[in-house]
């Protein structure tokens, strides 16, 4: 099979990798031209040793786009209108492998992809995944949502290898929102882990936040059932307790007392909860829906509240209601 993959960095050359041992021929357009040398010689370009021949790279975005009708989207999500605007995507079947909501919109991907060409098939590929360990080949389990069934299970049929399971989904607002929100509350673990506050209140954490994900995704049109599977409480339980994560790792840097934009350049990667915490308290406004862990994220990120400050806020707000409810 020939797939492409927009977008050369941890995730997209994750993907080229795996894809390249299942034999696939493999295409990755990215516009940093020192990651597209290294996997023209088979280098991986963030992780050391990893080495696999027969990747293609390119900066030029039409040879990628003409390259096969399989286009796997590894983009920051707020890169994907810019880099995708007043191109044709007819007869294309775009697998969106990106997180997040688009900050001038609110929009899913799909929503985004889907007014750049109303003609494109969209899919979205979410769940647990750390870029360095889908690279080295270890075994993780995602879903695959969208709404043609038999061409998902295609898809599952070519990309699914040994040590990367797939699941299908119907309900692609479900796992698009699951894979965007679950970066919003591994902030706010992370700033609790940088407080000090303990393993007790990661777990609350960890669940509350699971609570709002769930009111949003139901008022945005999606499944409750879905965010209680891989794209939801799986991603969510790896990408807030897990040093490996981007987000967890920024917000537990706020929490130790760095600033926005010094925590930004420590980590010096993408960390797309920064961007999904403005679109997702915008969302809550407008559909007047009960978020506060989000809304602390929101003022200690966009408005610049002491974390500490917000976090004692959270910890002395009553609870809504005093029954424990989804």
């Amino acid at each position: 099979m020939k797939l492409v993959i927009l977008g050369g960095g941890r995730w997209g050359c994750a993907l080229a990798f795996h894809l390249r041992r299942l034999k696939h021929e493999v295409l990755v357009f990215d516009r940093n031209p020192q990651a597209v040398d290294l996997l023209n010689r088979g280098i991986h370009p963030y992780m050391e040793g990893i080495t696999t021949e027969g990747i293609r790279a390119t900066t030029h975005l039409e040879e990628a786009l003409t390259f096969s009708h399989y286009i796997i989207l590894a983009l920051p999500v707020q890169a994907i209108r810019e880099v995708l605007r007043g191109k044709s995507l007819e007869g294309k079947r775009i697998i969106s492998a990106s997180k997040g909501l688009e900050i001038v919109t609110n929009k899913r991907v799909s929503q985004v992809l889907l007014e750049i060409d109303p003609s494109v098939e969209v899919f979205c590929l979410s769940g647990p995944s750390f870029a360095s360990e889908v690279s080295r080949g270890l075994p993780t389990a995602l879903v695959l949502a969208g709404e043609k069934v038999d061409e998902m299970e295609k898809i599952r049929k070519n990309i699914s290898g040994e040590n990367l399971r797939i699941y299908l989904s119907t309900d692609l607002i479900g796992v698009e929102l699951g894979g965007a929100l679950k970066n919003v509350i591994a902030i706010a673990c992370g700033i609790s882990d940088g407080l000090s506050f303990g393993e007790n209140a990661r777990a609350s954490l960890i669940t509350r936040g699971l609570a709002e994900m769930v009111r949003i995704g139901i008022a945005l049109g999606a499944k409750r059932e879905t965010f209680y599977g891989l794209s939801g409480v799986g991603d969510l339980f790896l990408t807030a307790s897990s040093p490996q994560s981007r987000n967890r790792s920024f917000g537990y840097l706020l929490g130790q007392g760095l600033s926005v934009e010094k925590a930004l350049e420590k980590l010096n990667q993408t960390v797309e909860g920064v961007h999904t915490v403005k679109a997702v308290y915008e969302l809550s406004k407008t559909l007047n829906i009960h978020a506060p862990i989000s809304l602390g994220v929101y003022r200690a990120v966009v408005e610049g509240a002491p974390p500490l400050q917000v976090a004692l806020e959270l910890l002395k707000r009553p609870p809504q209601n005093p029954f424990e409810t989804l």
